[in-house]
């Protein structure tokens, strides 16, 4: 039986009601319904009660063909998170603000329905980023992340001094607020939010900004996707954490010592339209267009 997970942001009133309406639309057509033991219990309250429930973890989307997330970008990361170690794409219905990372609004709900059922999403594979962290040479964590691996100072009252690496080589010593690690797909994120430049999704490349930096050269470097990425916690006092999407830490001490690489593993995002990057930018930013006309063949043919 075909199988498509569902990831709610239950705090969102809206999110479980639409969510449940969806599923009850999908049952009709003859799919099943998986759910999180995270979410089984708001979503029973607004009629949702008989649909399969598993443990909230990596691989908790394993056999489902898509899962749909109703909620914004922070939704859609921990669906990654669920879909970590399967196939299994992720589409997201946007509920929040920006909703960078969705596919549709709630408005367009009847149109994801059709998409689902009749199977004519497509896939992007997105790189990610491996993130390691070492203390006196022993790796002390693991982690990944879709959007970004940020360095963070713990306190808030003391600079971080760090030294940046690429590839086996130094690059600058930054006394800063932090770095950012980035991918294309983050780089509308915590990067953008710092000053970094903006990547399309198609782009293979690792970005390194600094935030805050107290020094001569402190600008956003963009990489090879195959380089290596290191940051060293310097100094003597001052301690940090390391944030994977905002969502998983690693505490920092002095002298430890961060790489970033290439994701093993991917993560596919589900997509219904064959919209540009440049047209999900603008819209999503809201960004002021007025005035374009566009080249005359785009005329011609009729072209807004």
């Amino acid at each position: 039986m075909r199988r498509v997970l569902i990831i709610v942001h239950t705090v969102r009133e809206e999110a479980t009601k639409v969510a449940a309406t969806f599923a009850t639309d999908l049952r009709q057509a003859g799919l099943a319904i998986r759910v999180l033991d995270t979410d089984a219990a708001a979503l029973r309250l607004v009629g949702l009660d008989d649909a399969e429930i598993v443990p909230a973890g990596e691989g908790a989307a394993a056999g489902c063909e898509l899962a749909v997330v109703f909620g914004g970008d922070g939704t859609i990361l921990r669906a990654a998170e669920m879909c970590r170690g399967t196939s299994t794409p992720v589409l997201g219905v946007n509920l929040g603000h920006v909703g960078f990372l969705a596919e549709a609004d709630v408005e367009d709900i009847h149109e994801v329905v059709r998409g689902v059922v009749d199977s004519t999403w497509t896939v992007e594979e997105r790189l990610t980023i491996d993130v390691s962290v070492s203390v006196g040479g022993e790796v002390v964590a693991t982690n990944w992340a879709l959007n970004e691996a940020s360095v963070e100072k713990a306190a808030r009252e003391r600079m971080l001094e760090l030294v940046v690496e690429i590839d086996a080589r130094p690059v600058s010593r930054w006394g800063c607020d932090g770095v950012v690690c980035a991918t294309p797909t983050g780089s509308t994120a915590y990067n953008f939010s710092a000053g970094g430049p903006i990547v399309w999704p198609e782009v293979q490349a690792l970005l390194m900004v600094p935030i805050s930096a107290h020094a001569l050269f402190a600008r956003p470097l963009v990489v090879s996707p195959e380089a290596t990425l290191a940051i060293e916690v310097v100094g003597e006092q001052a301690t940090g954490v390391l944030w994977c999407d905002g969502r998983r830490a690693a505490d920092l001490p002095v002298g430890a010592r961060v790489e970033v690489v290439r994701g093993h593993e991917t993560v596919r995002l589900a997509r219904l339209h064959a919209a540009p990057f440049t047209d999900r930018l603008v819209r999503k930013f809201d960004l002021p267009v007025t005035g374009w006309r566009g080249s005359a063949e785009r005329r011609n043919n009729g072209a807004d």
